[in-house]
């Protein structure tokens, strides 16, 4: 699995969002220039986050973003799995994907499966707060 920059940008905006407290709105343009992240890529991640209720925005003077929910309430598996789908090792293990025709015979598909389900366990047992506190 390879973190997209899609993948990583969303936790670095997330990041950003839970080290600026709760309440207040943050502007996108601030987000950008303490991210080093341009304004063009933050306008296609920022609305995905709030479309999927990790983030609430508000337009106009005094707008901008913030978290929903608390950072200790964020895993970073939820942010991983909305940018990048699944935690899938290898394509035959894809969500949406039809069976292999060796899944029957696959002597490394039990593998591949431990393998998921390790890295999803990973990415569920770190929230915001954890990653805030390694800093």
């Amino acid at each position: 699995m390879v973190v997209s920059t899609r993948g990583r940008y969303a936790l670095r905006v997330m990041l950003d969002l839970a080290q600026m407290g709760e309440g207040d709105y943050i502007p996108m343009k601030n987000i950008a220039e303490r991210q080093g992240i341009s304004l063009k890529y933050l306008e296609r991640i920022l609305p995905a986050l709030a479309r999927n209720h990790l983030i609430e925005g508000m337009h106009g003077k005094g707008g901008g973003y913030r978290l929903c929910r608390s950072p200790k309430d964020y895993r970073i598996g939820e942010i991983l799995r909305l940018t990048e789908g699944d935690f899938a090792p290898v394509a035959c293990l894809e969500k949406d994907k039809p069976p292999c025709s060796r899944s029957g015979e696959c002597r490394t598909l039990p593998m591949w499966k431990e393998l998921g389900r390790i890295i999803e366990q990973y990415f569920d047992g770190i929230t915001l707060e954890d990653l805030l506190k390694e800093n």
